[in-house]
């Protein structure tokens, strides 16, 4: 057999997140992770024994989708439940991103977009957002690369790296721009940080409604704490995507997991309880950084995230053997952190998670990061 035929899948080094365990784990971009028993009581539990382990609707619960519709300024029909966000996204790049089309792709990005929208060979171009200039999206680049085979716009919001979100005013140009140069292309913004604002601060309203060309995705895995439940979604106003949306699903996986469904259900019922815990934490382990960076601003710089658990750091060091030799020894004291090639940005920058860990943890993470860079 031609080895080509076993090379679908491209290997990639952020599977180590889920495979290796270390002691100060500052790579991940999610907060605390729920247990069962910190949303469902008791008798609910209890209760989940007499679940029926059925076949669901490929749509997903009618209750999760009503309640998600809800949060998102749409209606129930506008929601198809997915096996986690990247599922909507992999769906999304089958039907949208075919060879002769063409993509834009934020980038920095995480890694596992590029792949799904660039499975099926259509043209896919980074649309560069660099640390330099805070990742801010510039509107007019975007634009400037728009061309009637443009299928797909993909961005995130806030960005993963970063947590930099797009404004609502840029959305609205990017749109006005996509009618007039690309008008058969869809616009899908990956939402799954949206909610995890820090300490008062609302988060900002979900894009979803603005317009039907709009693909809103997201899961329950970065802000809820709830990653081993696959549960996502993807949102459009478009009828005719949406029930493509539900075919590709059903005949990939048919439907979802009726008892993930379930508890994700009790997990948005008890969201806000959840979030006023969280964005305390957030808020709490994000001043860490920034006075971690503060004092040590000589060897290192930061973009402050608008929301989620994670942000980008830059080293001052630019040569490439030192950066490789950072990258050692932070291993060397178990200190992990997400080197910025994984999302195709520059190699001294790396993605902070300052959300899984407590904080006295946090900190011992973030003074063996020092030691290493004193060294």
């Amino acid at each position: 057999m031609d080895q080509r035929t076993l090379n679908r899948f491209p290997d990639h080094s952020m599977m180590t997140l889920t495979s290796e365990q270390v002691r100060y784990d500052l790579a991940e971009s999610v907060g605390p992770d729920l247990c069962l028993s910190d949303i469902l009581s008791p008798e609910e539990l209890i209760s989940l024994g007499s679940l029926s382990l059925e076949y669901k609707p490929a749509a997903g619960s009618a209750d999760l989708r009503a309640l998600l519709a809800e949060q998102h300024g749409v209606t129930a029909d506008d929601v198809v439940t997915m096996t986690g966000g990247m599922l909507a996204i992999f769906l999304c790049g089958t039907i949208l991103c075919n060879e002769g089309d063409h993509v834009l792709v934020q980038q920095p990005s995480f890694p596992l977009t590029q792949t799904a929208l660039a499975f099926n060979k259509a043209t896919v171009e980074g649309l560069p957002c660099r640390f330099a200039e805070g990742y801010q999206v510039n509107v007019e680049d975007l634009v400037s690369r728009l061309t009637p085979h443009t299928s797909l716009v993909c961005l995130a919001s806030p960005q993963n790296p970063s947590g930099v979100a797009i404004a609502t005013e840029e959305v609205t140009q990017i749109l006005n721009a996509m009618h007039e140069r690309s008008p058969n292309a869809f616009l899908l913004l990956d939402e799954t940080y949206r909610q995890a604002s820090y300490g008062d601060n609302e988060p900002v309203p979900s894009f979803a409604s603005l317009d039907e060309r709009i693909i809103s995705c997201a899961s329950l895995s970065k802000c809820h704490g709830a990653p081993g439940l696959r549960v996502g979604w993807a949102i459009t106003r478009h009828k005719h995507l949406r029930q493509q949306l539900l075919n590709g699903k059903f005949q990939t996986i048919i439907c979802g997991s009726g008892i993930d469904e379930a508890v994700a259900l009790r997990v948005l019922q008890h969201s806000e309880t959840l979030f006023t815990k969280r964005r305390t934490h957030l808020q709490q382990g994000r001043q860490l950084v920034a006075d971690w960076v503060k004092r040590n601003s000589s060897g290192l710089s930061w973009v402050e995230p608008d929301a989620g658990a994670l942000c980008c750091v830059r080293l001052k060091q630019s040569d490439n053997h030192a950066i490789a030799e950072f990258y050692d020894r932070l291993k060397q004291h178990s200190v992990r952190v997400a080197p910025g090639p994984w999302f195709g940005d520059e190699p001294e920058v790396f993605r902070l998670g300052f959300g899984l860990l407590p904080h006295d943890e946090l900190t011992q993470g973030l003074e063996a990061i020092t030691h290493v860079l004193n060294q």
